[in-house]
């Protein structure tokens, strides 16, 4: 069985209540003294005497050793010292130090803390309802030394409890409103609602009350319910349309030290159709061309409303005036306008003028506005027809007329007829169009407008004329004139006049068939008749036969025909045709007779003109081409080789006649021409005056004597300072003065190097050749004058001082 309990009724677990605002403590702190319970926990453990355990099976009845309450604490506390929240003790607890007291649960050792010797809890973070308004904690105390329960652990909540800390908000401003012109008082606009963050069951720091601060007279609002409403009548959307009204929301039931929010409601007077259309002008003057085709716009009009949008729309009409039957009116596309067209063809002439009575309507209306109508306004519109030049005219659209080719010229042709339609009636001329009658076969009268033929007609030539009579006022008619046909010409044989036989057709056999062709053309048809020429009525080879179908067939009247007795026969035929005058006309077939196959095809006849003996086919005419084709290029190839046959070298004596042209192929020096020069004699000048006199050149016979012969010995042999064998420049001097005392030796020194410069030249011919058979000596000092670019030809072939330096 349980255990009895005992039930201590003075709390040992006290409160701690920490106040920020002074303002409010008298105000709270008998709510939190009337909130205050005590709550029993229940049975405790058995804990021995003397902190032993329990270890005895014998049940004892222990008196309540732990009793809490609730903790109330408020929000926003804004001190320096952490807050005194509360205080946890319990009965075994002698004051020794020897019980520790722990709190878990929700914050604790984050937002509380307790002390676990005295067991004081106290907040050490700044609390807010709004954030989190209770917390669940858990308490229990131990033994310090051997940290053994000595009270089951139990369970109680922290309430924060509120303040006025949080002034109410209008979530969702600001506000656009709408409300139609002309409310009565009293119209709900917008209903405005604000929240506030504050408990609502707690005090009046959620009471909201609404004001408004800026809007009136024109709106108010409900200070419960937050309803904006129409504080003035008749407010007028064209007097103004926009308003801008402050709504205030404070909390503590507007009393003061309350805190308070606004918002903005910008409210739009919406229209109504209150106000009727109005013409600007009470009369309005159009004109118009007479000209103008159905359909042209006149003008438009506009009743002005002052309304707007389905308000302002219009319906116009022709309630009244001489004009409504030749004018319309429509509304345009914005329904705002009303546009005037011709409805009927207008003449200056017969009317000038026309006067219309126009009303404009609105088309939405309002059956609670219609005492303020009526909603329409009346405007008279008066409109002049201008006239416009009109040109002359016809008395008929066109005009169709006959004539016979063989009408005699200057007959009449047809009266035209034109007037003027404008008032003036001036008189009109006539004239024919000469691009459509350009060969000039008619003529009209200027002022009568008799049309007459001045050349003759042939209706086998142009059987129509499409004739345009132009009048004076650039009005034009079109008169069509046929030609009516006359019998006046002959018929004729299509083709066929030359046909052939073959030499063994048989009497009685049809060789061809002949039509006929007449250029006239009778109403009824041609009728053409065939005839043998009287001549020709005896003929006893062939014959005609008159199919009456316009048509004649060619018979033979005997056999054995050849071509060896008489290959060519003549037929005459007479072709008469049927209307009145009877017109015909003789036409002369040619028969040749032919040798034939047995199928009856044309072999040769007499007449290579008319037929072919034998036709050569395709491939070998393709051939036969060819072979020409190959003949001629062929000829052409051996004409081209002749052409660019090589000339014969020049014979030896015509060679001689130039100087600048060698008998020799070598041009001195090649690499093959080891005997014209040797290179490696250059980097041995110690052989090159040691060369046997024999061994000269045979190739051709020297002609001249070569310009180093004035080189002086001493720079040629050796000296010149410059060292001995390396001397370059003197080999060279001593080979070209080896080369003047050879007389075997071309001069190679002035092969292709100078040739003949021509008379102009100042120094004229600087060619060696031929200078040999010379008597006198040639000065070379010029050479001095002739600048930097012959200045080595100069020291070579000049006069040296023996004291000047080697070039090399």
């Amino acid at each position: 069985m349980r255990p009895r309990q005992r039930y201590r009724t003075n709390p040992l677990l006290t409160m701690g209540v920490g106040l920020h605002r002074p303002g409010v403590v008298g105000a709270l702190l008998p709510a939190v003294l009337g909130v205050l319970t005590f709550l029993p926990l229940g049975l405790l453990g058995n804990p021995s005497e003397g902190g032993e355990p329990a270890g005895s099976a014998l049940l004892q009845r222990v008196k309540r050793g732990w009793v809490w309450n609730q903790f109330f604490v408020l929000e926003e506390y804004t001190g320096l010292e952490p807050l005194y929240i509360g205080k946890l003790h319990s009965d075994m607890d002698k004051g020794d130090g020897s019980i520790k007291y722990i709190l878990t649960g929700e914050g604790a050792g984050s937002t509380f803390t307790i002390d676990d010797s005295t067991g004081d809890i106290h907040a050490i973070q700044r609390l807010d309802r709004e954030v989190k308004s209770q917390y669940v904690l858990r308490a229990q105390a131990r033994n310090r030394l051997t940290d053994r329960p000595l009270e089951p652990e139990s369970e109680f909540i922290v309430k924060i409890q509120d303040i006025n800390d949080n002034e109410p908000r209008f979530l969702d401003g600001p506000y656009r409103a709408t409300v139609p012109e002309m409310s009565k008082i009293g119209t709900s606009v917008i209903q405005l609602t604000a929240t506030d963050a504050d408990d609502p069951t707690y005090g009046n720091s959620a009471r909201v009350v609404y004001s408004i601060l800026d809007g009136q007279p024109y709106f108010s609002v409900d200070a419960k319910t937050g309803v904006v409403r129409v504080s003035l009548a008749d407010m007028d959307r064209e007097t103004r349309e926009d308003y801008t009204v402050v709504i205030q929301a404070k909390d503590m039931g507007g009393q003061l030290g309350g805190l308070a929010g606004t918002t903005t409601v910008n409210i739009t007077l919406s229209d109504i159709n209150d106000n009727p259309p109005m013409f600007d002008q009470r009369l309005y003057q159009m004109s118009v061309p007479e000209s103008a085709p159905v359909g042209s716009v006149v003008g438009r009009i506009w009743a002005k409303d002052k309304d707007i949008g389905v308000n302002a729309e219009m319906r116009y009409s022709i309630i009244d005036g001489d004009g409504r039957d030749t004018f319309d009116i429509s509304t345009d596309p914005t329904n705002l306008f009303g546009i005037i067209t011709v409805k009927k063809s207008l003449n200056f002439e017969e009317k000038p003028s026309y006067t219309l009575k126009v009303e404009g309507a609105n088309t939405h209306l309002d059956a609670g506005l219609r005492h303020r109508g009526p909603f329409t306004d009346v405007t008279i519109v008066h409109v002049s027809v201008e006239d416009v030049d009109e040109p002359p005219l016809f008395d008929a659209p066109a005009y169709y007329v006959e004539l016979k080719e063989d009408a005699e010229v200057g007959t009449v042709v047809k009266n035209v007829s034109a007037r003027d339609p404008d008032a003036a009636n001036n008189t009109v001329r006539y004239s024919i169009e000469r691009s459509s009658d350009p060969e000039k076969y008619f003529y009209i009268e200027i002022t009568s407008g008799s049309l007459m033929t001045v050349r003759s007609l042939d209706r086998e030539e142009n059987s129509w004329h499409n004739i345009t009579v132009l009048a004076m006022e650039m009005s034009t008619v079109s008169v069509a004139v046929r030609v009516l046909d006359v019998n006046d010409n002959p018929p004729s044989l299509t083709d066929y006049l030359e046909m052939s036989v073959c030499e063994q057709t048989k009497a009685g056999m049809v060789i061809q068939t002949v039509t006929a062709v007449d250029p006239d053309e009778p109403r009824g048809g041609q009728h053409f008749s065939y005839s043998l020429a009287p001549e020709a009525v005896n003929n006893p080879n062939f014959t005609l036969r008159d199919n009456q179908d316009n048509t004649a067939s060619i018979l033979t009247r005997r056999g054995g025909w050849s071509k060896h007795d008489q290959s060519v026969f003549y037929l005459p035929i007479v072709i008469s045709d049927g209307e009145q005058p009877v017109k015909s006309s003789t036409s002369l077939l040619t028969i040749y007779v032919c040798s034939c196959n047995h199928e009856g095809y044309i072999m040769s006849c007499s007449a290579e003109a008319y037929s072919l003996p034998a036709s050569i086919s395709r491939g070998a005419l393709i051939a036969i081409l060819a072979c020409i084709f190959v003949l001629l290029v062929m000829i052409l190839l051996m004409l081209s080789l002749r052409t660019h046959r090589k000339k014969p070298y020049l014979c030896d004596e015509e060679e001689n006649v130039h100087e600048n042209i060698v008998r020799y192929d070598d041009e001195g020096g090649g690499e093959e021409d080891t005997e014209a020069f040797d290179i490696a004699a250059m980097w041995n000048p110690r052989e090159a005056h040691h060369h046997h006199p024999s061994k000269l050149r045979q190739d051709m016979l020297p002609e001249i004597e070569s310009l180093s012969r004035y080189v002086p010995q001493a720079c040629v042999m050796g000296g010149g300072g410059g060292g001995g064998d390396s001397n370059v420049h003197g080999y060279v001097l001593a080979k070209l003065l080896e080369a003047d005392v050879d007389p075997c030796a071309p001069p190679y020194d002035s092969l292709q190097t100078y040739a003949y410069e021509g008379e102009g030249s100042v120094a004229e011919s600087l060619s060696s050749l031929q200078s040999g058979t010379s008597n006198t000596d040639h000065e070379y000092d010029y050479l001095n004058d002739w600048g930097p670019r012959f200045k080595k030809l100069a020291e070579m072939y000049g006069v040296l001082e023996t004291t000047s330096p080697p070039m090399w």
